[in-house]
């Protein structure tokens, strides 16, 4: 039996221990086997990772769509150029058998990722007339914005949120399952 793995927070482009040290274990749905374990983390993380994301706002805000496109293209290629792991985590972290998940869940997050690379080169800005008003939607940076999403959802909703979110400019702290793969 090979031994469990401990997973860390993705923070500031490095791995990181939970701040509190507490870790819960991760059970494989299929075998009911805890086969890993993940942070426990709490608020001071979030704190971390929310400033983490604050600083790198402002550079990302920068990019370009053409420079974002690039990366969320970079992701897809990677993730697809490592399917076979993906499916094997997405399996042990779902209980699903790893052919569905090879053959459906990892393909649909790269296309995702490709979607929103796509589609952030062909969002236009738009003006509409409104009672005496012209209102305006302009894509720019906001600001940081948080995902969260619970331990039991597929990986491919949450690569889905990813990368609209990454499309449309934010920097964004995520706290869920994820971390795993």
């Amino acid at each position: 039996m090979e031994a469990k793995k401990r997973l860390a927070n993705f923070i500031a482009g490095e791995f990181v221990e939970p701040l509190n040290g507490k870790y819960i274990d991760s059970f494989n749905p299929a075998t009911g086997e805890a086969d890993c374990e993940v942070p426990d983390s709490d608020e001071a993380d979030v704190a971390k990772a929310v400033q983490a994301a604050k600083k790198a706002f402002p550079a990302w805000a920068k990019l370009t769509p053409e420079q974002r496109s690039k990366i969320l293209l970079r992701i897809a290629d990677l993730i697809e150029q490592n399917l076979e792991s993906f499916a094997q985590e997405e399996s042990r972290d779902q209980g699903k058998p790893v052919s569905l998940a090879r053959a459906m869940d990892i393909p649909r997050a790269v296309a995702n990722f490709r979607f929103f690379a796509s589609a952030v080169l062909h969002h236009e800005e738009a003006s509409t007339l409104y009672e005496g008003s012209v209102n305006y939607t302009v894509r720019t940076p906001l600001g940081v914005a948080g995902l969260i999403s619970p331990w039991y959802e597929p990986s491919t909703r949450t690569k889905h949120s990813n990368a609209l979110m990454l499309g449309i400019c934010r920097c964004i702290y995520l706290h869920g399952r994820l971390l795993r793969l």
